[in-house]
Formats: structure tokens, C-alpha cells, sequence
């Protein structure tokens, strides 16, 4: 039976699963599954035992992987053999032992002010494309929105009266988000000038060029391309900035309720992760301007 493309399913229509999640999710399950064939000669994923799990990781750490991807590729593996648990398949997950590998998390800082206000002054809005390029990254900063909503909004999604943009998010869970009067001007200019190219009837409100809608490595190369001007960062992507317009919010005293349902959070622990970013900074702020925490620093330096 092909297991993988049963799980696929399960979780593409009962879990409503994104297509770069289902597409990462059969990566890693073939991958699996071509190992355990050329080692085991074996194509019964229903019999794998941990040991072979285990050998697999070591294969894995052979090809030079990080400690973070091999985690990735094992949630995979462990969420697809509790799919077979659940329908009956198997009577043990070989994975209900096993612990995420340690690995060092670096600490995510988000885009600065300073560099936020860099890369606008850098598009050149005569052009379509640069327009196009300066729309991109406005909504993501304006809104928080993730990649993946940005290319599927529609022009109908937008509700200029209201002043609020319609997303779909993970699992196909709608949500409204406002929209500043700033922004909405900006989508009405782009809309106009979309509608002068003849190539563009398609009913999305991000395309390429020739009028089709943008898809996950377009919106990636803008941003790191216009961000790579400003900043030294090594991760510049869309989820960078999305990271920012969280970090930046709670900067300026939103709570972190307001700022789950902005970004459409399941939960308020996805949440919460900014305000661990943010106490690095927190710390610095009592440490300078705190009075007894001044002293306490001048009478150091003596």
C-alpha cells in the first residue's frame, strides 16, 4: 500500500495543509523511504524500527545537514507514523522515543527601523516592476502578513471602505486585517497600473510581468534583494520582515494578544517567542537609562 501518498492526502483535505508544507512533507518521506530501500531492501514502511531510524540519521549527518533540518525531516517522519498509528496500521510509533536533536537556535533580530526605512528609498516606483517590488514589501511590513497570504491575496480580497484586507492563513483559516490609508493608496496606484498592462486580466493582486501570480521565489528574491543593500544580516526574507513588524509593535507597547490575531496565530505561545527576542533589548534599555543601574555602571568604570 503507498502509505505516503495515503498520509498526502490526509493531509492535504482533512488538514488542510499548504501545498510548500505537503511538497517538504513528501520530500522528506521519500527520501526516507529510498534509504530504507537501498539499505534494508525493504519497501514496508509499516516494519521500520527506530535502529533504522537511527541509521538514517546518521546517513543524514554524512551529507553535511544541519541539526535543524534533520529535526524538520524527523517531525516528518514522526507525524507521519502517528497518521499510521491513528488509521491502525502500525501498534507502535518507532519515533515515540526519540528527542529533537540540540542544536544551537540563534537568536532571530529583526530588521531595524533604520533599515526598513533604507529599503524604500531604493525602488524605483517609475517602473511597474518597482512598484510592484515596493507593494511587496510594504504589505509585509504593514501587515505581518506571511508569504504565502501575500501571492493568494485577490483584489476582491481588499475592502477599500473598510479599510481591510481579507487573508487566508494556515489551514485555510480566514482572518481581516486593517489596512492604513497609506497602504490602501499604494494597492489603488498598483490596481491602475495593472490594469494599463495588457498582459495582466489575472485577479490577483501580486503577478510577474506577463501578468500571472507571484509565486514563493519571486516574493523571496525581492526582498533579499533589497534588503542585502541595507542590512548584514544573513537571513533577509519575507519572514524576516514579518518578524520585525511584530518585534517593532511590541517595541512600541502593543500587547501581545492584539499582535496574535495580526498575524494569525494558533496560539499565543508562537507569540510569546517575540518577547524573548525582545528582552536582549529590554535588558539594554534598564541597564542604560535606569538611574540606579547608571550608577551602578559609572562606579564600575572607576
Amino acid at each position: 500500500m503507498d502509505y505516503v501518498s495515503k498520509f498526502l492526502d490526509y493531509l492535504a483535505f482533512e488538514k488542510k495543509y499548504a501545498k510548500h508544507t505537503l511538497t517538504a512533507y513528501r520530500a522528506d518521506l521519500v527520501s526516507f523511504q529510498k534509504y530504507v530501500i537501498q539499505t534494508y531492501d525493504s519497501n514496508q514502511l509499516d516494519e521500520v524500527q527506530y535502529p533504522m531510524i537511527r541509521s538514517w540519521i546518521v546517513h543524514l549527518f554524512d551529507q553535511d545537514l544541519s541539526k535543524s533540518t534533520i529535526n524538520r525531516k524527523l517531525t516528518s517522519l514522526k507525524v507521519f507514523y502517528n497518521y499510521l498509528l491513528k488509521i491502525g496500521e502500525i501498534k507502535k510509533n518507532p519515533m515515540a522515543s526519540h528527542k529533537s536533536l540540540k542544536s544551537q537556535k540563534q537568536q532571530e533580530l529583526a530588521f531595524s527601523s533604520k533599515e526598513i526605512n533604507g529599503v524604500f528609498d531604493l525602488f524605483d516606483t517609475e517602473t511597474w516592476q518597482g512598484q510592484r517590488d515596493q507593494l511587496i514589501v510594504e504589505i509585509l511590513y504593514a501587515t505581518g502578513m506571511r508569504r504565502q497570504e501575500l501571492m493568494n491575496i485577490e483584489i476582491s480580497d481588499i475592502n477599500f471602505s473598510q479599510k481591510q484586507i481579507k487573508v487566508l492563513g494556515k489551514r485555510n483559516k480566514e482572518r481581516l486585517i486593517p489596512a492604513s490609508e497609506s497602504l490602501l493608496n499604494k494597492i489603488k496606484e498598483h490596481i491602475n497600473r495593472k490594469n494599463d498592462k495588457a498582459e495582466s486580466r489575472t485577479t490577483y493582486l501580486i503577478t510577474t510581468e506577463k501578468g500571472k501570480q507571484a509565486y514563493p521565489n519571486l516574493i523571496y528574491r525581492v526582498v533579499h534583494a533589497y534588503f542585502k543593500s541595507v542590512s548584514v544580516k544573513q537571513k533577509c526574507s519575507p519572514h524576516m520582515i514579518r518578524h520585525s513588524f511584530a518585534t517593532h509593535l511590541l517595541e512600541k507597547g502593543a500587547d501581545l494578544v492584539s499582535i496574535k490575531e495580526l498575524m494569525g496565530h494558533d496560539s499565543l505561545a508562537s507569540t510569546q517567542h517575540y518577547t524573548k527576542n525582545n528582552l536582549v533589548k529590554l535588558k539594554q534599555v534598564v541597564r542604560n537609562k535606569h538611574p540606579r543601574s547608571i550608577s551602578k555602571n559609572k562606579n564600575e568604570k572607576k
